[in-house]
């Protein structure tokens, strides 16, 4: 009997971590410059996720390939960001048009949060904005952490509870509730930062 292997699909149709070859070929058979790889456990295919692919599979020989291939965002999409004055500090985030930029959503900001804990909510703003409107759009975030999260539906942060964040705390809380109780159809996408530059949504303040 041949030994399960888990296939990670960094980038496809939806990013995550399959049991099965055939569930994984459905995500990358259509779909320019799809990123991924098998393992022989979950535990590696679950480190591997929350992971740069190329630490895996290799460096592409340049990311002018891929934009002359036509690897563009989709559109439309929605984007969004988190920002954060320092680790922990002062957080915000928001999710805008990913083509227009226009600002959809702005929160924040909170005492004692990081920048993961930002994107995290930020999705699922997103997500919760898009269902309440009968959308099916994707959302792009540029971080992989927070995508993961989601899909895990815990924000599996190690930032401890204190006076400054309790109230952020409470918002982590909902949004886990909200992923718990909800069921969504829209795609969550990694924005390819080396290739298309900063992410709509971004604060601009690196």
């Amino acid at each position: 009997m041949a030994k399960q292997k888990f296939y990670v699909v960094w980038k496809g149709l939806k990013p995550g971590i399959y049991k099965s070859w055939a569930e994984c070929e459905l995500q990358i058979k259509a779909f320019e410059g799809a990123l991924y790889k098998s393992f022989e456990s979950f535990e590696e295919a679950e480190k591997a996720f929350v992971s740069k692919p190329h630490q895996y599979i290799g460096k592409p020989k340049s990311t002018i390939a891929s934009l002359i291939q036509g690897h563009k965002p989709i559109i439309p999409s929605i984007s969004v960001d988190a920002a954060c004055a320092g680790n922990p500090g002062l957080m915000e985030y928001r999710g805008v048009d990913t083509e227009s930029k226009k600002q959809y959503f702005h929160n924040g900001p909170y005492r004692n949060g990081t920048n993961n804990i930002g994107e995290f909510l930020a999705i699922v703003h997103g997500l919760a904005m898009l269902k309440k409107h009968n959308s099916n759009l994707p959302i792009y975030s540029d971080s992989q952490t927070a995508i993961a999260w989601i899909k895990a539906k815990k924000a599996r942060t190690k930032l401890e509870m204190n006076a400054e964040n309790k109230d952020l705390f409470e918002l982590i809380q909902r949004a886990e509730h909200w992923l718990n109780t909800n069921t969504w159809h829209n795609t969550l996408l990694k924005w390819e930062t080396e290739i298309w530059g900063e992410i709509p949504a971004d604060f601009g303040r690196k």
